[in-house]
């Protein structure tokens, strides 16, 4: 910019010469026959204006440099500012924000040294700048990167029959006698809210650590307890990545179920919770490995758990006590083996994984809970995705994928000496599977099916001499379609339909229908 008004104030004073030389003659040619030649007094008038114009033309081409200079100035702090240059320039950058655009577009030129200009288009691109570097700052008490993200979100359905919870619906049960034939719900309970640090390298390795929680630990009491809900712990874990090798620890999903539906109506617990989504929080430490091939990546995971039996009912919820796989000594351990292919917007992964699960109950009374498991993610056409698992084995009712009893047992402590065993000796099978229709980026539709089954024959021959039993459920089945729309990255619309079909051992089964929206925005 320097170099181009230099090269014009030389031209200016050439021109002006030339003209100082040549003006006369260039008259007296340009001028009629009959003209008389200029006098020394209009020469001298003419020469004076000239200068003047100069004079004034040199005036606004220096004030020109020094208001290129300024904002030349001003969008190098600023841009040093937006990348962390100078981070201790923090008053200036309060007075840069300060100052309002119309004041930058007219500058005070009392003292010749007026402020620069600059356009409200520049200006709105400073000031987002700005508010950008603002909003990624997060401070953090240990001087590492610390992001903060959630999800604040909306529901509201209208569901037909009766089910176990108004605010996520997951099992029908049978409706009381006088009872509505259905409800509408309202709720913010499954809002997110999550906490993100990256430490420093140890050993070789990036270090991080999460953390979530939502409001779907209990409801309080007052005239707002129905809507405002106890925030409750979701995830919790510590990362240590190598290159090919990395390390977790813990409160986290079951690693050897990596995944789950797409759903808005059910986040709270992940879609299919009670019908084939192995899905349970669980404090574990487990570690993969990765190796290069040709279905990479090919994984090996491999970690220890302490998963407790789902139906564990205590008398007081403020105490702890061992669960029958505490009280076992031992943990659970699980291996799962992955192949995928190495596309990033079309992957394609299979997996298959194992678990033991010892656990002692009252009187000595062992059983050895297991399963095994498969899993998959594939593309079908261009725009569609295949996801979903398949479980099979005993004892694992603590990890989800089936259905509670609805009722609370009158003798928690002869359900915890009695029940919860013979509960665990029962065989368990059950998967979902989901289809993904991805339209563009804005626009995709889920289509998802899922059963959690419990060995109906064994579980009808229990209840004969324990009538709890008779309140679990044996099968219960789920079906949902939604459609869900992204206007925007940090914004979402989803209208969701769900029916929930639920077996007791005896007698017809209850059916329950959900129509629901959800609006959610993300930070």
């Amino acid at each position: 910019m320097r170099f181009f008004i230099d090269s014009a104030l030389g031209m200016v004073r050439r021109l002006v010469c030339i003209t100082l030389l040549l003006g006369p003659a260039a008259f007296a040619q340009t001028g009629s026959p009959s003209a008389t030649p200029a006098s020394p007094q209009d020469l001298d008038a003419e020469i004076r204006s000239l200068t003047e114009s100069l004079e004034q033309t040199r005036s606004e081409l220096a004030q020109s440099r020094t208001e290129i200079k300024q904002l030349r100035t001003a969008l190098e702090e600023v841009i040093s500012k937006v990348n962390g240059l100078r981070p201790s320039a923090a008053t200036e950058e309060k007075a840069v924000v300060a100052e309002s655009p119309k004041n930058m577009a007219n500058p005070t030129r009392g003292d010749g040294q007026g402020q620069a200009n600059i356009s409200q288009d520049d200006w709105d691109i400073l000031n987002a700048r700005i508010a950008e570097q603002r909003q990624v700052k997060v401070e953090s008490g240990a001087r590492y990167r610390l992001n903060l993200s959630g999800l604040v979100l909306f529901n509201v359905s209208a569901i037909g029959g009766h089910v176990n919870n108004l605010d996520l619906p997951d099992v029908a049960v049978p409706p009381s006698p006088g009872s509505s034939s259905g409800s509408l719900s309202v709720s913010l309970r499954q809002s997110i809210v999550g906490l993100t640090g990256i430490g420093p390298e140890v050993l070789g390795a990036r270090t991080s650590g999460d953390l979530q929680l939502d409001f779907f630990g209990g409801l309080p009491g007052g005239y707002e307890g129905a809507s405002s809900g106890v925030a409750r712990l979701r995830l919790a874990r510590m990362r240590m990545d190598w290159k090919n090798t990395s390390l977790v620890a813990g409160l986290d999903y079951p690693f050897f179920s990596p995944n789950s539906p797409t759903t808005y109506m059910s986040v709270a617990e992940p879609g299919m919770a009670s019908a084939g989504n192995l899905w349970s929080w669980t404090p574990t430490i487990w570690m993969e490995q990765r190796f290069d091939g040709a279905l990479s990546p090919f994984k090996i995971q491999a970690g220890l758990l302490d998963v407790a039996p789902a139906s564990n009912y205590t008398p007081n919820i403020n105490v702890r006590t061992p669960n029958a796989t505490e009280s076992s000594r031992q943990p659970t351990y699980a291996l799962r083996l992955s192949a995928g292919t190495k596309s990033e917007d079309r992957p394609a992964v299979i997996g298959v994984g194992a678990l033991y699960s010892p656990q002692q109950y009252y009187g000595g009374y062992s059983v050895a809970g297991w399963a095994g498991t498969v899993d998959w993610k594939f593309p079908l056409l261009q725009r569609t995705e295949l996801s979903g698992e398949f479980f099979k084995g005993r004892g694992i009712d603590g990890l989800g994928g089936l259905a509670f009893s609805p009722s609370t047992p009158q003798n928690p402590m002869y359900y915890t000496m009695f029940t919860a065993p013979e509960l665990a000796n029962l065989g368990a099978i059950g998967g979902w599977s989901q289809l993904k229709i991805r339209l563009d980026a804005r626009n995709e539709f889920n289509v998802a099916a899922g059963t959690g089954d419990r060995n109906s024959g064994q579980l009808r021959q229990d209840s004969l001499l324990n009538a709890f039993l008779l309140t679990v459920p044996a099968r219960n089945e789920m079906l949902f379609t939604n459609y869900i729309f992204k206007p925007r990255s940090d914004l979402l619309f989803s209208a969701e339909y769900r029916r929930v079909r639920t077996y007791d051992v005896k007698g017809l089964p209850s059916v329950a229908q959900q129509v629901g929206l959800a609006i959610g925005f993300l930070f």
